[in-house]
């Protein structure tokens, strides 16, 4: 009897080390370096954006935040990597647009996004912006639907390809506004910008980080940002829904992990990623990638990643996308 006690007694010293062992390590946490997947190519506005706060965690935590870049299959590789990865933190993911978008592009996708990556923090919300060549007479987006209605088949959408936010923010355009364009799928933005520079195609609605220099350089025209308010680096610039009411595209960044990562460690890159976004040399280099830090809990970013979803689902089934 006193053996069995004893044994009983031995088993629950047992688990509560292990408790207390998983405690100091999410407090501890990081002790080794993390990898910061990437869904796209490095140069990219992505990859800028997770380097540029990669760099400040690693400062800040005392251990690196290696950029692991994982292009291919629309972003749904590198998803799905992080999905199965060992939910301790050493693994996270850097969530963009494509996430919400391919929850309903994809016919069969392994992995279901909001349920199997737990949100950690957003960064920020890019806008696009509608765009045109000088050769297009619409000085405004009213003028441009006009032109397009009187033109019916000569007016080519650029798109940085198939089902992105670039593609989906025009297919909302037309839905919203009758005015029907043919889109013209381009692997990239680079090639888009170049046919549309050159009068091959004459619309897009580009990320901002992108098309900004050419805007600048007046090589192309600005109609209107996606966002619900100007954007500072536009500010002459209007919102497509001064014209078309309830219009709103934007990309909204930010990291998420496995699930079932511990609390404590999400709460931890929670808090970190919030200082690091309250940094005025920070916050300055956001707004010139095009939008403004969003400080929150990693709540509020869930309920982000969800409407955004729920936006483009819409979206896509309206323009009768799909992936297979």
């Amino acid at each position: 009897m006193a053996s069995r006690r004893t044994a009983i007694c031995l088993i629950a010293i047992g688990i509560s080390a292990i408790a207390s062992l998983g405690g100091a390590s999410a407090l501890d946490y990081p002790t080794r370096p993390v990898r910061w997947v990437v869904g796209y190519p490095p140069g990219g506005a992505t990859d800028i954006l997770a380097r540029l706060i990669g760099q400040r965690l690693s400062e800040r935590l005392g251990q690196q935040f290696v950029i692991e870049n994982k292009p291919g299959a629309g972003n749904n590789i590198a998803t799905e990597s992080v999905i199965n990865a060992e939910p301790d933190g050493y693994t996270v993911l850097f969530v963009n647009p494509a996430n919400y978008i391919n929850a309903s592009l994809y016919t069969n996708l392994k992995f279901n996004f909001i349920r199997d990556i737990a949100p950690v923090a957003s960064f920020n919300r890019v806008p696009n912006v509608m765009t045109v060549n000088n050769d297009v007479p619409a000085k405004t987006v009213a003028e441009f639907i006009a032109y397009v209605k009187a033109n019916p088949g000569k007016v080519n959408l650029a798109s940085s390809g198939n089902g992105t936010s670039v593609h989906l923010s025009g297919e909302m355009f037309m839905a919203t506004t009758g005015a029907k364009m043919q889109h013209v799928p381009y692997r990239g933005a680079a090639p888009a910008i170049t046919d549309l520079l050159g009068g091959q195609v004459q619309v897009i609605f580009d990320n901002m980080p992108s098309i900004l220099q050419h805007i600048r350089a007046g090589s192309l025209r600005a109609l209107a940002v996606t966002s619900t308010a100007r954007s500072s680096l536009l500010p002459d610039v209007p919102t497509l829904a001064d014209t078309v009411p309830g219009y709103e595209a934007s990309a909204l960044f930010g990291m998420g992990v496995p699930k079932n990562t511990p609390k404590e460690i999400i709460e931890k890159l929670n808090k970190e990623i919030n200082a690091v976004l309250a940094e005025p040399a920070i916050k300055a280099k956001l707004i010139d990638l095009g939008g403004e830090p969003l400080i929150g809990p990693p709540e509020a970013f869930g309920a982000m990643i969800v409407a955004e979803t729920e936006k483009w689902e819409k979206v896509v089934k309206s323009a009768g996308v799909h992936v297979d």
